[in-house]
């Protein structure tokens, strides 16, 4: 029997068209597999453990929801296009001189305009809100840490304790600590996820970073800014404890044997991977401000140049 081409092509489009779906079942069933020993919530970001990563949790989460007023439409009309004008649907209606028709109009360009004003309006608020230079209250006296980047550690000073530590931060729960930042090598970025955003570290240069952690453990911070073959190791831990804990760290790090001195500092800040938490029961007056210095004041001759390391020459 003779069918002809129209008939044949029919049936073809109805064996196809289970094949997409097929596809994204395969590959949804898939995702679910090897996501299956992971949990997006319990990220750092989504789990907050401090005031300023729980404003900027809800500041994502309200943006996404406004953006949500324009995305979910467009995928629900792709699904209701595609199914209401398929080879097989002989019902649709084809228009093809349709060319203009205002309420459509309004609506394809009216909606994402709002969107995005609504949109800046909200994070406008936010970004003065959040600004990380800003006191989280300022009627109580933070702990003041500096923290200085290196090639690939990091070294936070507490200059009123006058006691430094490489690669670990520590800090009691429910204080405000305000982090003043610099770079003795290329640019860094310091995150700590669970309490909040990144802020650069930048050679000559002072950034700042004001936290606070609302409960008690320990949080994982690290360099997001490549700055050569050692960074992926360039992480360290934060503790937030008790401040009886935290007093008891700081009398333990005062135990050590070791001080930073411009000696030990010039020898500690030469390129290194995987250095492990060392602590340093005294530090060499003004470090922080000299470090800044060094290259504010166009001294050349004290430019660290890190040959081979792909972070300076």
């Amino acid at each position: 029997m003779n069918r002809s081409r129209e008939d044949m092509t029919v049936e073809n489009a109805r064996a196809l068209r289970w094949r997409p779906c097929a596809s994204i079942v395969l590959a949804a069933a898939s995702a679910a597999v090897l996501c299956g020993g992971c949990s997006v919530l319990d990220g750092p970001v989504l789990s907050p453990s401090g005031p300023i990563s729980l404003a900027q949790r809800d500041l994502l989460f309200k943006a996404v929801a406004i953006m949500m007023i324009v995305i979910v439409p467009v995928f629900v009309m792709a699904a209701i296009f595609a199914r209401r004008y398929r080879g097989t649907n002989r019902k649709a209606r084809y228009t093809p001189n349709f060319d203009f028709y205002w309420p459509l109009e309004v609506v394809v360009w009216g909606v994402p305009a709002a969107i995005i004003v609504w949109l800046s309006l909200h994070l406008w608020h936010y970004t003065y809100q959040l600004d990380p230079y800003k006191e989280i209250d300022p009627g109580v006296k933070p702990l003041q840490v500096q923290a200085i980047a290196q090639d690939w550690k990091w070294l936070f000073v507490y200059p009123e304790q006058n006691i430094a530590v490489v690669n670990e931060l520590a800090m009691p729960v429910n204080t405000p600590v305000s982090i003043a930042i610099t770079s003795d090598t290329a640019m860094n970025s310091l995150v700590i996820p669970a309490l909040g955003g990144q802020i650069y570290a930048m050679a000559g240069m002072q950034t700042r970073l004001n936290l606070l952690a609302d409960k008690t453990g320990t949080f994982w911070g690290r360099n997001v800014q490549y700055s050569g073959r050692g960074f992926a190791d360039q992480q360290f831990q934060t503790l937030a404890q008790p401040k009886a804990d935290f007093d008891a760290w700081v009398e333990k790090v005062k135990q050590s044997a070791k001080a930073l001195d411009a000696a030990a500092y010039e020898a500690l800040a030469k390129p290194s991977q995987k250095v492990p938490v060392t602590y340093f029961s005294g530090v060499e007056p003004g470090l922080f401000d000299k470090i800044i210095a060094k290259y504010s004041h166009g001294d050349s001759d004290r430019m660290p140049r890190h040959s081979n390391t792909g972070a300076m020459d």
